[in-house]
Parts: structure tokens; sequence; C-alpha cells
């Protein structure tokens, strides 16, 4: 069997193929030439992250498809319901890439918290003769310990936060329409363990209450966070987004942050990527990433080894 893993995949995942018998093609296919791509070579198997897009008509222009799979833990570039109505199998890996989530929303919460973001862009370039009005200007940053964090979406991604938020000594609240609550086990360096039961609550408690907000949902029909939202906040609550561009509204994320209701923002996702609102990319207050929540050496080699391991177990 073929597989083709148009987004990549870990050198481990592609050698546990291998050893199973099937052969991997790692090549970048654009969108527009998918179909005949895997029609013109047979391909049994896709592969993809969130770049490449499995709709219906991908899905019925390529009647070799056996399989289909996401590597991370959305699904919302693949249709699910129409590929397992014509009875292909889809796959993703929803435990793989949590904790290196996870760290990338406390690495845009410190970043905000401490201005490292703007900081890291200033110093630069006025360092050497503006050092003490700079210091000045960065000198009212906040500790994370202490202060509450907001988790809105309480699956893999979100406990993977809410852990290391506990870890921080963060009060920890959550919203999960589909969770009632969690076991948040934390293991340490010697072996120990301490469990903590989170149990979720309304989503306008979590934003009444939060002193950071961090968005861990899939994208929705509506936004999850718009001006609506917005208003029910804390004067100056840190907002952090690495689920998907268009769960918040970033026309009503910009006039927050221009009133100070929003004091600074996380982005690793966009509306428009790959070319994300330039209103955004240029304000002082927002921390920014290029869509790498899950783009760490280690949960890569995850994401292969359990997409292997799916691929193998289901079709031989």
């Amino acid at each position: 069997m073929k597989i083709l893993a148009n987004d990549g995949i870990s050198e481990l995942g592609k050698q546990h193929l291998e050893e199973n018998g099937f052969e991997v093609i790692v090549v970048k296919v654009a969108q527009n030439q998918l179909i005949n791509y895997i029609n013109q070579n047979d391909i049994n198997v896709l592969l993809v992250r969130s770049a490449t897009k499995v709709d219906k008509n991908i899905i019925d222009g390529c009647p070799s498809l056996k399989l289909i799979g996401r590597g991370g833990v959305g699904l919302d570039n693949v249709d699910i319901e129409y590929a397992k109505s014509k009875n292909i199998h889809v796959i993703n890996t929803p435990v793989s890439s949590a904790n290196s989530v996870a760290e990338l929303v406390f690495a845009h919460l410190f970043s905000g918290a401490r201005f490292l973001h703007d900081s890291n862009r200033n110093m630069p370039l006025e360092g050497d003769t503006q050092f003490n009005q700079l210091k000045k200007l960065y000198s009212n940053g906040v500790e994370l310990r202490g202060k509450t964090l907001g988790i809105i979406g309480f699956g893999r991604v979100g406990q993977a936060v809410a852990r290391m938020a506990i870890g921080l000594g963060m009060n920890v609240i959550a919203y999960d329409p589909n969770v009632k609550e969690a076991d948040i086990e934390l293991p340490f360096f010697d072996g120990r363990t301490i469990s903590f039961l989170v149990k979720t609550i309304e989503k306008e408690e979590v934003l009444k209450q939060s002193d950071f907000i961090t968005i861990n949902s899939p994208i929705q029909d509506v936004y999850i966070i718009d001006s609506e939202e917005f208003e029910l906040m804390k004067e100056g609550v840190g907002v952090i987004n690495l689920a998907r561009g268009g769960v918040i509204s970033e026309e009503a994320l910009i006039e927050a942050l221009e009133s100070g209701k929003v004091s600074f923002a996380g982005l690793d996702v966009f509306e428009n990527e790959p070319t994300p609102s330039i209103r955004l990319l240029m304000h002082p207050n927002v921390s920014l990433t290029p869509h790498i929540g899950a783009s760490t050496i280690e949960a890569q080699d995850r994401i292969g080894t359990e997409l292997a391991e799916q691929v193998v177990s289901l079709l031989k």
C-alpha cells in the first residue's frame, strides 16, 4: 500500500510504516493538484496536518483512499462524516501534541505578562540609547502565580494547560459543554504524583472570574469569543488562542485591546492564514507565533509514531 504524507511525517513514523510494508511518499502536493496526484500514484492512505484540506471533492475524486490520518488534535480540515460514509477510516492523534501546545500557551502567557514580545522588538532598536526608558516601560509586569486561569475547552490540551497552571500555583477554572470534570494529575521528577479534581463551570463565569483566558476549543459555527464575551471579562485580562483561527473575532479582539479591556493577547492561529491581519501583526500588545503549537521535535515524533501505529493496526 502507498501512503502520501502530504504535510510531512517524522522519520520515526515513516520508518515504522516502511518496516510494516508500506511505501511512504513524503512530498508536498498543492491542494489543487492533490486529486490527480493521488489517482496517478494509486495512493491508499493520505496523512495530513493542518495545511491540507480533505473535503468532499477529494474524497469523491480519489476512490483508492482507504484511510485519512490527521496529525494533531483537531479534524476540522477533514470532512469526517462524509469520509466515513464512503467507508474510509479517519484517524487523528489527540494525545501526542497536547503537551507541546500547552507549553506554548505558557510561553505566550509569560511573554504577555512580562512584555517580552514588545521588549524583544524594541531592545535591538533602542536598547543602547533608551535603556532606562524601556526599563520603566516594562516594569509593571505581573506574576502568574496566584492568578486565575480560565480554560475554554477542557479536552486533552485544556487539561495539559491546567496541569501546568496548577504547577505554577494558579487557580484553574474551566468550561466545556462535553466535560463535567477531570482529574488533573501532576507527575514529579521523583515519581510522585498529586491529583486535583477540576469541575467545569458555565462559560459566563469563566469569562467573569479569569485574570487570563486560554481558548483550546475546536472551531464552531459562530465565534466562541466575540464582543459580548469581551464585555464580560475583567478589565486588563490576557487572552491566548492556540486553538483555531476563527474561534475569536479578531475585529472584536482589536477593539478590546485598544480599549484596554484586554491588556495583551497571545496568538498562534489566525482567521486569514497564511496572511494574518496586519493590524494584529503590528499591535504592540500581541505576542505572535505562526501556527507552531504542535511543532516540537518531541511532538512530531509522537504524532508520527501514533499515526503509524494506527495505520498498521487498521490496514494490516
